[in-house]
């Protein structure tokens, strides 16, 4: 069975926002190896439409090679999207999901392949509190930002979880990889 792993960066007062961070060339490579590694990618419309953004580089490259690359693997994974707006996605390796969210997963569970991440905060709460979050890489940069969404404003439910390993960026970013513990 595939897992499903949460994959997401805050700020060290738990703001999750994609603009916020210290994005730097290790980063780029970590997400751009984890994209590889994985069979598929969930999205809610808002964070799809902020990864668009990566589509201009594959037409202009930035120069800058983690950028590059990490621009080439998210283009590469394939992409589902939960969208009640959307009408299409304009990217030929996304698509809009056909189910909702629980009957999507799931399904996508069931499937042999390799892991499915999910890289959207609403997503990540939906699964979350549905019990379908076999794994948490939570990506926390040294800073505050002071305003946004918090990740875990939404769960219904305490949970406990199981630290399976760290991995610390010289830019003082670490990421804490986490198993849900099942009650």
């Amino acid at each position: 069975m595939r897992k499903v792993i949460a994959a997401i960066n805050m700020t060290l007062d738990g703001i999750c926002d994609h603009t916020a961070g210290i994005p730097d060339e290790a980063l780029h490579k970590h997400y751009e190896e984890l994209l590889d590694q994985a069979g598929v990618i969930l999205y809610g419309r808002i964070t799809y439409q902020l990864m668009q953004y990566w589509q201009t580089l594959l037409k202009n490259p930035s120069g800058e090679k983690s950028m590059d690359d990490f621009a080439g693997a998210i283009d590469r994974i394939p992409k589902i999207v939960f969208s009640n707006t959307l009408k299409n996605t304009d990217w030929n390796t996304a698509k809009l999901a056909s189910n909702e969210i629980e009957k999507e997963v799931i399904a996508l569970k069931q499937q042999s392949g390799k892991d499915i991440l999910v890289g959207s905060r609403s997503l990540i709460i939906q699964l979350f509190n549905l019990n379908l979050v076999d794994e948490f890489q939570i990506c926390i940069h040294p800073m505050i930002e002071g305003k946004g969404l918090p990740l875990f404003d939404q769960i219904k439910d305490r949970q406990f979880f199981k630290l399976l390993k760290t991995k610390t960026f010289a830019s003082g970013a670490i990421i804490l990889y986490y198993e849900p513990i099942k009650q």
